[in-house]
């Protein structure tokens, strides 16, 4: 009797029937650090890094104290490394720390690039350090003038510091490695040389540069011209 009593309610059919698909959300996995991409010529082996960071503390330390400590030795690391070293400290605008890996390379492997001399000469213009610009161009024992890319950047570099001294001794270099007698440079090294030495009040030297340096070059573009 209580059975028969029991309501049992209609089946009503949803009006919204319940999906049975689930959707997902595609995950794409990158990597499980948070260091950006590996950037070209950014990369540093161990021991530059080492490197780096033992100049930076021998820095610190004569900084917070009365002695000097002197800066360690780098005549171990292999050319590749000095160079990373010095790439990564003139991105920081460590321009003393530059000019001793710089200077480590000057003498481990002789003679450094003019590329290296152009962007340190730079970073010190950058960073207003403009009396050591001429200590590092009279350390310069010659000017290869074959990268004239470099050339042109260590000569506008050395300019635009207001540098006087070492422009005209840029110049002297560069007619000691044979410029105007025996080997020619662009017209426009030659055009920049000679507004800079003007610039500084030097028209007699830049007349003898254009004269010399500018008129070789015209010969050396006829002989290419004709031939």
């Amino acid at each position: 009797m209580a059975a028969s009593l029991r309501f049992n309610p209609p089946s009503i059919p949803s009006l919204y029937p319940i999906s049975t698909y689930k959707s997902f959300t595609p995950v794409r996995c990158g990597p499980r650090d948070n260091r950006g991409p590996l950037v070209k010529g950014r990369i540093l082996s161990t021991e530059a890094i080492q490197a780096i960071q033992s100049l930076k503390r021998a820095q610190r330390n004569s900084s917070s104290t009365a002695t000097v400590t002197p800066l360690p030795s780098l005549s171990r690391l292999i050319k590749t490394d000095l160079l990373a070293a010095l790439r990564e400290l003139l991105r920081q605008d460590q321009c003393a720390l530059a000019v001793h890996v710089l200077s480590t390379v000057r003498s481990e492997y002789p003679p450094p690039d003019l590329s290296l001399y152009a962007d340190v000469v730079v970073a010190l213009a950058r960073n207003h350090l403009r009396d050591e610009i001429d200590g590092l161009i009279e350390e310069i024992g010659s000017i290869e003038c074959d990268d004239e890319k470099a050339l042109v950047r260590l000569i506008k570099g050395v300019i635009g510091a207001g540098r006087k001294e070492s422009t005209v001794r840029v110049c002297g270099l560069m007619k000691e490695n044979g410029v105007g007698s025996r080997k020619r440079v662009g017209e426009y090294v030659v055009k920049v040389l000679s507004k800079g030495l003007r610039r500084f009040g030097e028209v007699d030297l830049a007349l003898e540069v254009e004269r010399e340096f500018g008129e070789l070059s015209r010969v050396n573009s006829d002989k290419l011209t004709i031939y």
